[in-house]
């Protein structure tokens, strides 16, 4: 994340889109509209998801030979910019950056979801998938290790407090996960997005947080928060000192994946030719530099075998959500 700033990445994209004599790949002009394709981020700038999104949009920019830009709607645990991607022409234009999230929690938290994951979208491929990392700010300075960490967080119940981006996200439950496994209360402290809640911890104002390790990594090397945990299987380059979860005697592996997704009733040709240009456009080495530096790497897909590893999400995420009897009320 250091090295690749968000205003780093619109710089990219932008001199990429001034190139407007970039090579189409041979079908390109016969399949997709010629105008500029949007990716719809359904979280504010400066996440995990939008970071991405900047990356990828650059890869696919030389790939297609036309413009693409990054479109951030954000909005109740990232249903505003699915519904409207699910709404949007299905012509190969609009595209969304979908989430673990997006595609795989929010139809168990969420009483009433506006749209169908399953339904309202057709998967072109995966794009990467990140770990997350237990954060704990530099406020707290009694915590220096997992072990400190939870004896604290036992002192005095509720009072840790524990930022995530929104009830039932996957930070949330990754959090929730932790704390009962180690039998201690949290005050959970939702933001709208992953950014607001990392800069309330930088800030002092909440002492925690589950994120994908990129983001924790950037406040951990302006000394503005410590990274005590990996929850990954084993430990990574980009935290070579950080232990895992496993090794601390939590069972839990988890991340964020992300992966692109069109609205339902995009022609098959269309999906095929997205599919071919994102496999492509992730040989482009701006864009694998994104990756890595928020430890992911690419990970294309076909459609379908996107669609199965989703099938496969929604049911270990349900499982997740039921036993922490996690629902969200509304959609504001």
């Amino acid at each position: 994340m250091t090295a690749f700033s968000r205003r780093g990445l619109l710089s990219a994209a932008a001199a990429s889109t001034a190139a407007l004599a970039l090579p189409r790949l041979a079908n390109a002009q016969n399949v997709l509209p010629d105008r500029s394709v949007r990716i719809i981020v359904p979280y504010n700038a400066g996440g995990i998801t939008d970071l991405i999104s900047r990356g990828m949009a650059i890869g696919l920019q030389q790939a297609l030979g036309q413009s693409v830009v990054v479109e951030n709607r954000a909005g109740a645990n990232g249903t505003v910019g699915t519904l409207a991607a699910a709404r949007a022409p299905a012509d190969g234009t609009t595209i969304t950056m979908g989430i673990t999230d997006t595609f795989a929690i929010n139809r168990s938290t969420f009483r009433t979801l506006p749209y169908s994951d399953e339904n309202d979208f057709v998967p072109i491929s995966m794009v990467t998938r990140v770990p997350f990392a237990l954060m704990i700010g530099s406020h707290v300075r009694q915590v220096t290790d997992f072990p400190s960490f939870v004896r604290e967080a036992k002192k005095e119940a509720g009072k840790f407090s524990h930022a995530s981006w929104g009830v039932g996200s996957s930070s949330h439950l990754a959090f929730e996960f932790v704390a009962r496994n180690q039998g201690f209360e949290k005050l959970h402290v939702p933001f709208a997005a992953q950014a607001p809640g990392m800069q309330a911890v930088a800030a002092g104002q909440v002492d925690s947080m589950m994120l994908p390790v990129g983001g924790a990594e950037s406040l951990a090397k302006d000394g503005r928060a410590r990274i005590i945990a990996l929850a990954h299987p084993q430990r990574i380059e980009l935290t070579p000192n950080v232990p895992t979860l496993t090794e601390l005697g939590v069972p839990l592996s988890t991340g964020l994946w992300l992966a692109l997704f069109a609205p339902a009733r995009t022609p098959p040709a269309v999906v095929a030719r997205l599919n071919e240009a994102v496999r492509e456009g992730m040989k482009n080495e701006q864009t694998l530099g994104v990756f890595r530096q928020q430890a992911g790497a690419a990970e294309p897909s076909t459609p379908q075998e996107l669609a199965d590893f989703v099938r496969r999400e929604r049911e270990q995420w349900a499982k997740v959500v039921r036993e922490a009897n996690i629902t969200v009320e509304t959609q504001g």
